[in-house]
């Protein structure tokens, strides 16, 4: 750019007129196009600031930022603000924003208990005031979502609901001269056992308030002792029962049964489960839920009221008490739908009687030892009051007709009769037919006691057992 002759100023070459009035001359003061002389810059043309101005203005501007976040702003109203949580970040968004967007700790849900109280807004710096009311944001959602899932109150019927609302689905199933008990699980089906209704093609239903209707028999599975009935004319409001799950129920599981034991309808007996045993590929729920003759059939409920088995067997014997078993739902779940297990002669009664055979017997044989000891215990206690009125008898002949002494310690002293060297001395004259009777009484103890042990030895009464009874009577003598 040519230079200004009078201000020595750079002019570009379109502007005619400099700014201190020099009129340029197209001719005299355009440069040469050649030009190559040293161009000098005049000292008044820098207008750039010293350095220390450029400093002061950005100190300036950063106590003025400083300032702008150290600044307290008044706090945002429940109705305008919403949480920080509610709406993302910018970049741009600063520090003090987020606080303000943030409700205070206090306002946002109380302090817990034994919490410490934060200090003052004023005594943070704005780092701790952000990181503050964050936790306290934190802190408030916890809160809600524990009081979402937090559990309610316990829905659990108690017995006498589960007993109230599944009575009206169970009934008494009539068939020739017997009787059992079945339960609706559809308005038009009903499940019992094969063995209630024997044979027959049509049954009786009995209901819990005594009115009859009749069923058809159309299904029966001799293999899992269950039969499905149905009704030609069902009631639409009949209760029905809800199936659950035998072969997940748990050993010491409540459980309620419902039938008509003995004739008696309405009748309730409760239980645990004691068992989920897996018998020739039946799953029977074993439980201490009195069954008797008429249960047959009934349902076996959990505390849900829902059908876990179908009472099938109790066992009542001298040697088995609170044996009860029900058929797991699942098979009965499992016939209605078109599926059952191939053809058996078996029942569940044989299947499982046979499974227990091996164990019944040893039971059986404990049963018929722990008679006979009680039999043998029976019998020495009779022989110990012999043996105590002879005590009397034989002190009284020590004193009058025996010359002599006897020794040794006996449980009985007539003991020393067959002791070759207790008794040293002699009957006194006259006596001898008092210590011959003596003798006798006390011979026929001592045979009885020998013939009872030979007894009990062959109905295996173990020698420790008859040892025992013996001492216990006063009886015991190596000499028998």
């Amino acid at each position: 750019m040519p230079l200004c002759p009078e201000c020595a100023r750079r002019v570009p070459p379109t502007v005619a007129t400099c700014r201190c009035g020099h009129v340029f001359e197209p001719e005299s003061d355009a440069p040469a196009a050649t030009d190559t002389a040293p161009v000098f810059i005049d000292p008044r043309e820098r207008k750039s600031p010293p350095m220390f101005v450029v400093a002061a203005v950005l100190g300036a501007a950063l106590l003025a930022m400083l300032f702008w976040i150290n600044r307290d702003e008044p706090s945002a109203t429940p109705q305008t603000t919403a949480p920080a949580a509610s709406r993302p970040a910018t970049p741009a968004r600063s520090a003090a924003v987020e606080r303000a967007a943030v409700p205070p700790p206090a306002a946002a849900v109380p302090p817990a208990v034994g919490a410490v109280a934060p200090e003052p807004e004023t005594a943070l710096d704005p780092a701790a005031r952000v990181a503050a009311a964050l936790a306290a944001s934190r802190a408030a959602a916890a809160a809600t979502e524990h009081a979402a899932v937090a559990p309610s109150a316990t829905t659990t019927l108690s017995l006498e609901d589960v007993i109230s609302r599944s009575m009206p689905a169970v009934v008494r199933v009539e068939a020739g001269g017997g009787f059992g008990t079945g339960f609706f699980v559809a308005p038009d089906t009903i499940l019992t056992n094969v063995h209630v209704v024997s044979g027959n093609t049509t049954v009786t239903i009995r209901r819990p308030a005594g009115a009859t209707l009749s069923a058809h028999v159309e299904v029966t599975a001799p293999e899992l002792d269950i039969a499905v009935m149905r009704v030609s004319n069902p009631d639409p409001n009949q209760a029905t029962l809800t199936m659950g799950s035998g072969m997940h129920a748990r050993a010491g599981q409540e459980v309620i049964t419902l039938g008509t034991p003995l004739g008696l309808q309405n009748t309730v007996t409760r239980g645990i489960v004691s068992a989920v045993r897996e018998v020739g590929g039946l799953t029977l729920v074993q439980t201490d839920a009195a069954i008797n003759p008429g249960n047959s059939g009934g349902p076996l409920l959990d505390r849900a009221g829902e059908v876990i088995g179908i009472t099938s067997m109790g066992m009542r014997s001298a040697v088995a008490q609170g044996l009860s078993f029900a058929i797991a739902i699942e098979h009965a779940q499992a016939l209605l739908a078109g599926r059952r297990p191939a053809p058996s002669a078996a029942t569940p009664l044989t299947t499982l009687s046979q499974a227990m055979a091996t164990e019944r017997g040893r039971s059986d044989a404990d049963a018929s030892r722990e008679r006979a000891a009680k039999a043998y215990e029976q019998a020495l206690a009779q022989l110990a009051r012999r043996a105590d009125a002879l005590d009397s008898r034989w002190n009284s002949f020590i004193r009058s007709c025996y010359e002599g002494q006897v020794v040794g310690s006996f449980d009985h002293q007539w003991f020393a009769l067959w002791e070759p060297r207790a008794m040293q001395g002699a009957v006194s004259p006259g006596c001898g037919p008092a210590f011959t009777d003596l003798r006798r009484d006390a011979s026929e103890i001592r045979n009885t006691i020998a013939a009872l042990g030979e007894a009990a030895r062959r109905e295996d009464i173990y020698p420790g057992t008859r040892r025992e009874i013996l001492r216990r009577y006063r009886l015991d003598y190596s000499g028998w």
